[in-house]
């Protein structure tokens, strides 16, 4: 699954007339290279949420045979979910047990073949060294365990491997996935590894503009 229902308010006005995840860097939506990813690492169904502008990424993506993959589209509304909610929702189109989520506004150079296709808890995480705009990172990983403590902590990369498990006590309507992760970690039911690679979230204009030139170009 990819997300991308987000409203994108730190990167408006470019995300009032264009979905952020459709933003071109290089010259091509910014979507497109997780759809080329994921392919690239044998992921055939993807199913991507949408809210503001939604209508935009159906007619730019189809049904993703371009790609070489199948897409499925779980419509918000005009408002969104959230993270938790927008995934709940979705879960009755997807089919496997785990499944993939990634943020659709990060551009990476992640290895999607290497995630695990079992997991021993809930969820697997993830982490990447903290970037400038978050240097306080999310969660600690020890022995390949993620925990909500303090201390040294790494970011959340927006990618993580989850059991429809993790949401079984849930209910339709907006909620961050958060609280989810954080329950599951208190009782070590959270994997995760730090990944030490390419990875950038195009949070801000100054952010997309930094992905623009080491892709090659630059944002006029």
């Amino acid at each position: 699954m990819i997300l991308a229902a987000g409203r994108g308010e730190r990167m408006r006005p470019l995300t009032d007339a264009v979905p952020k995840p459709l933003l071109p860097v290089a010259g091509r939506p910014l979507i497109a290279y997780l759809i080329e990813a994921l392919a690239g690492a044998g992921i055939r169904d993807i199913v991507i949420n949408h809210a503001h502008l939604g209508e935009q990424l159906i007619a730019a993506l189809g049904d993703g045979q371009r790609f070489g993959v199948r897409i499925a589209y779980s419509a918000e509304g005009p408002t969104g979910l959230e993270t938790g909610g927008g995934i709940y929702r979705a879960l009755g189109l997807i089919h496997t047990d785990p499944f993939l989520v990634v943020n659709g506004d990060i551009w990476t150079d992640y290895p999607f073949a290497h995630l695990p296709d079992v997991l021993t808890g809930l969820a697997h995480l993830v982490l990447v060294d903290n970037p400038a705009h978050h240097p306080d990172g999310d969660f600690a990983l020890k022995d390949g365990q993620v925990a909500d403590q303090t201390g040294s902590r790494l970011t959340f990369s927006g990618i993580g491997v989850y059991r429809h498990a993790l949401f079984a006590h849930c209910r339709p309507g907006k909620f961050p996935l958060a609280p989810l992760l954080r329950a599951a970690m208190r009782e070590s039911m959270v994997t995760g590894e730090h990944y030490r690679g390419r990875w950038f979230d195009i949070g801000t204009v100054a952010r997309l503009s930094e992905l623009e030139h080491i892709l090659g170009n630059h944002v006029p």
